[in-house]
Order: C-alpha cells, then sequence, then structure tokens
C-alpha cells in the first residue's frame, strides 16, 4: 500500500501484514494517520530488480567503485521475490563490480528523508545501499 497525508505529499509505502475480514481491517507494519490518501500497489519483480539496480548506479559518486557495499532490503520484498531474492543482489553486484564486497540483510523498514529537505519518514518496500571507498 502506498499513502499520502494529503493529496500534495510524496507517497510513503507500507507492507500489509494481514486482512480481517471480520473487521473489514487491514493491518500494516506502521500507523497510518487517519484521513491519509491511500492507494492499491502491485508489485512486479522485473521494476524491483530493476529498481536495485538503479539505485546501485545513484550510489556512485565521481564513478568510483566502492570496496563495500551494505544492502539493506525490507522483508516485504523478500516476500514479493521470494526465491527471486539472489537476482535483485545479482544486479547490485553487477553495477558495483567484482572487486567490491557485498553484504546484506533484510530489515522491517527504514527511517530516512525521501528528499535533502524532507523530514525522515518510515519507509517499507525498499532497499538502501550503503557504499564506502578508501580515498
Amino acid at each position: 500500500m502506498k499513502f499520502r497525508v494529503n493529496e500534495y505529499d510524496r507517497p510513503v509505502m507500507r507492507t500489509m501484514l494481514s486482512v480481517n475480514e471480520k473487521d473489514q481491517s487491514l493491518t500494516f507494519t506502521s500507523n497510518i494517520p487517519e484521513g491519509a490518501y491511500m492507494g492499491l500497489i502491485r508489485a512486479n519483480v522485473d521494476r524491483l530488480i530493476g529498481g536495485a539496480e538503479d539505485s546501485a548506479k545513484t550510489a556512485f559518486i565521481n564513478n568510483i567503485k566502492p570496496e563495500l557495499a551494505i544492502l539493506i532490503s525490507c522483508v516485504g520484498r523478500r516476500l514479493v521475490l521470494k526465491q527471486l531474492v539472489e537476482e535483485e543482489v545479482a544486479a547490485v553486484k553487477e553495477v558495483t563490480g567484482k572487486k567490491s564486497i557485498i553484504t546484506s540483510f533484510y530489515s522491517y523498514g527504514k527511517i530516512a528523508p525521501f528528499g535533502e529537505f524532507s523530514p525522515c519518514e518510515l519507509h517499507n518496500q525498499t532497499m538502501t545501499i550503503t557504499t564506502f571507498t578508501e580515498c
């Protein structure tokens, strides 16, 4: 699911954990403000893997290949990708190069800004890449 507090905000992703048909309610990984605009999304494994590759490309500064890359992927992505999770890491490895060491783990979300001057928010369904290179 994606939501925005008002029609002008950028949407923030939330992983849906369960559906309660008796109560007609949905349970998410985090609170969603009352009155928020909600939208259903449909995951596409090719776009998820392509997004990881694009993130790896934007992680480079001055086209310097990293010596170490730490990948933090949302567990919601793992639920969608299933056995294709290796493809996500392989797409990043192809961009970072054979000499880069990659380590990764799953989280239940990340707290980060959406842009340079935006407030920090909890994001789900995302992958963050932190790279290290000795200068």
